[in-house]
């Protein structure tokens, strides 16, 4: 069976649908109380290459589910409606495709990075360990 539409194409429909910001852009505004950054890469990926201060860790695989006030796996976190979302992966593909799903499921706040994590590395921009970011969401409360 031939794949009749490919992830290049559901990636560059989904890219031309949702807001896109830049590093810097994201960079200025980390610590905004108006801003929540969601981490939306695999456990694996943080542990290896660290996240970013301040985020929240919510996996692809969960994030329709944590939502959704519906759902048993809802996150209070995201019915926060004062808070704009910008959801990050490794690359921005994956982040594009949520942003884009997000936005299905009816949010007008939520947008991505791009580049992901890795042109926020490239960028120089501050990142953590997952064992500090741990610390930190803790102290947090």
């Amino acid at each position: 069976m031939a794949i009749s539409k490919g992830f290049r194409a559901l990636v560059d429909e989904a890219m031309a649908q949702v807001t896109t910001y830049s590093v810097d852009e994201v960079k200025a505004r980390l610590g905004d109380a108006d801003v929540q950054i969601v981490d939306i890469r695999d456990v694996r990926e943080l542990e290896r290459e660290g996240t970013l201060p301040g985020c929240i860790n919510a996996p692809r695989g969960m994030l329709e589910f944590w939502v959704d006030p519906a759902s048993p796996y809802y996150k209070p976190v995201f019915g926060d409606e004062s808070k704009e979302f910008i959801l990050f992966c490794g690359a921005g593909w994956r982040s594009a495709l949520a942003a884009k799903t997000l936005q299905d499921m009816g949010m007008t706040n939520v947008a991505h990075i791009d580049g992901g994590f890795a042109a926020w590395v490239k960028q120089g921009a501050p990142v953590e360990s997952l064992e500090a970011h741990k610390a930190h969401s803790h102290a947090r409360g």
